[in-house]
């Protein structure tokens, strides 16, 4: 591996429901957010908002406020990769059906309780739990800011 790191840049949302529940995704072998690469001339809230609907099956996602950015590193194909995530809390109005995007390795999703997210998160990554640590620090009046 070179010294140079691609950069790419990723939005994603940790999304309530008007339950004040929780969206997790299950993908290859950790629960994880719903979260992807920004596309080209697109802005991090947009991207946040398509990918969330894409990875989740979700047809009507209201932006909030904004979380944080997490940044991992990671190789592919030898190459060194520096993944920069924008963070947004979200929230996904009335009944809404949940469609894991199976081409995503999604193999699970669900609503839980911030107490059954915070077992999850012994599950998870160190960034997922950045993303639910910046939402407590903000405050759990979270639709308030949706």
């Amino acid at each position: 591996m070179g010294s140079n790191k691609t950069i790419i840049t990723a939005a994603g949302g940790l999304v309530m429901n008007e339950d004040e529940r929780f969206l997790m995704i299950y993908r290859r072998g950790f629960w994880d957010l719903p979260k992807g690469k920004q596309d080209e001339g697109e802005d991090t809230e947009h991207c946040a908002v398509r990918e969330v609907m894409e990875e989740c099956g979700l047809v009507d996602v209201w932006i909030g406020r904004y979380l944080c950015q997490t940044t991992h590193d990671y190789e592919l194909n030898g190459c060194a990769i520096e993944k920069q995530t924008h963070w947004y809390l979200m929230l996904a109005p009335g009944e809404q059906e949940l469609i894991p995007q199976t081409e995503e390795d999604i193999e699970g999703i669900g609503w839980f309780t911030l107490e059954e997210c915070q077992k999850l998160l012994e599950f998870s990554y160190p960034t997922i739990k950045d993303v639910f640590a910046a939402f407590l620090a903000g405050g759990q009046k979270a639709k308030e800011n949706c």
